[in-house]
């Protein structure tokens, strides 16, 4: 695919349509890896973006409790030692 570079400010850059941007789900920002004489443009990405602050409500909420015992109460653990 043939894309034009075009002026930005003192800057160049090029211009992705929206089908591309929509494609291959970017953002706001995307990974730029300089390799053998190529430019590999990725979407950047962050599966786990706002984990931690949906923890700390969960842990406000009492909602991070075990939903069952992790040891029973027939388990032998003596195999383990």
């Amino acid at each position: 695919m043939e894309i034009a570079v075009i002026k930005i400010g003192n800057s160049k850059g090029i211009r992705f349509s929206k089908m591309l941007l929509e494609k291959y789900n970017i953002k706001d920002k995307v990974d730029l890896i300089l390799e053998k004489g190529q430019i590999i443009i990725r979407p950047l990405s962050t599966p786990r973006k706002g984990w931690e602050e949906s923890f700390q409500e969960m842990n406000q909420n009492g909602d991070d409790r075990l939903l069952f015992n992790d040891v029973f109460d027939d388990e032998s653990l003596e195999e383990w030692n």
